[in-house]
């Protein structure tokens, strides 16, 4: 557990940091979040994530109280408090304080809070061998009734999918939108090799736009190898010679298993999670010259 948290507008220590039962983050997850991973004291395409946070706002009709390099700032003077170089990190901007009711004017200041915590690698044993994936009975919410694009703290669809996959013993759950196509894990893109080709499903099957997919996106066009945006079912995934999730934590994660279709982890799989490696070590190099940082 991290010592100390950002709240608003410094940094608390953690026992401190409390939010009020009227925020109406908590009493109706009307936010929005980001999830972040630090390598050796620099966050990882930080402006693509802080760009997706406003978007998720703007989105929500929600003001940010501070402008990006008071974003930047802040997140790196939590990184400091907490004596932080290699971390997980979750920002998250809640409608805030006001009175029980649905009207977002209720709330005259959002909340605004940052947690880091120490990253602890994932065992090696799952990269050398994957995870295991369910695919959930429970449907990725539908795209026209909550625009996927938004990043909101409202996590109830994916919590019970997850649940689902606890009861299997699955790692994971892979979602299906409401046409029955493949959409995404509870917190993963998903992606899969078929007949030489890699393939995910496209942003309007109602997904997150994953900040770690784009990158894997990019990378599999930098190196050549066939790319396939779509609608898929689920036996196109049964039917691949490799599978493997994405997210900024995780970064490739290779699958071993789907329901009770089996897969080894492929070269396609090894291959991009290589390339992902060599972008964020010239990122982390290319980030330690520039402000905020924690060589300053």
């Amino acid at each position: 557990m991290s010592h100390f948290v950002y709240m608003n507008d410094r940094v608390v220590p953690a026992a401190e940091a409390k939010v009020s039962v009227f925020d109406h983050g908590f009493l109706y997850g009307d936010g929005i979040y980001e999830t972040m991973r630090v390598y050796d004291g620099v966050v990882f395409l930080l402006d693509e994530h802080l760009q997706r946070l406003h978007r998720s706002a703007s989105l929500i009709g929600l003001d940010i109280p501070k402008d990006v390099p008071g974003i930047k700032r802040a997140l790196y003077d939590t990184l400091q408090a907490n004596a932080l170089r290699n971390a997980y990190v979750r920002l998250t901007v809640s409608r805030g304080y006001g009175q029980i009711g649905l009207d977002p004017d209720l709330c005259k200041e959002p909340t605004f809070i940052i947690i880091t915590n120490e990253f602890k690698p994932y065992p090696n044993t799952l990269y050398e061998n994957g995870i295991s994936l369910l695919i959930a009975s429970t449907r990725r919410n539908l795209k026209e009734a909550l625009d996927p694009r938004i990043k909101s703290l409202n996590f109830l669809n994916n919590i019970l999918a997850k649940i689902e996959a606890k009861r299997a013993d699955a790692y994971e759950a892979v979602m299906l939108n409401d046409a029955g196509h493949l959409a995404e894990g509870t917190i993963s893109n998903l992606f899969f090799v078929k007949e030489g080709v890699l393939c995910t499903p496209s942003l309007e099957c109602g997904i997150l736009d994953g900040i770690t997919r784009s990158l894997i996106i990019d990378l599999a066009v930098r190196n050549s190898i066939g790319l396939r945006e779509g609608a898929f079912l689920p036996g196109d995934l049964y039917r691949a010679s490799e599978v493997f999730v994405t997210n900024s934590t995780m970064e490739v994660m290779p699958v071993s298993r789907v329901d009770s279709s089996r897969f080894t982890v492929g070269y396609v799989t090894r291959l991009l999670h290589t390339h992902y490696k060599h972008e964020v070590n010239a990122y982390v190099s290319e980030k330690k010259g520039e402000g905020p940082s924690l060589w300053q």
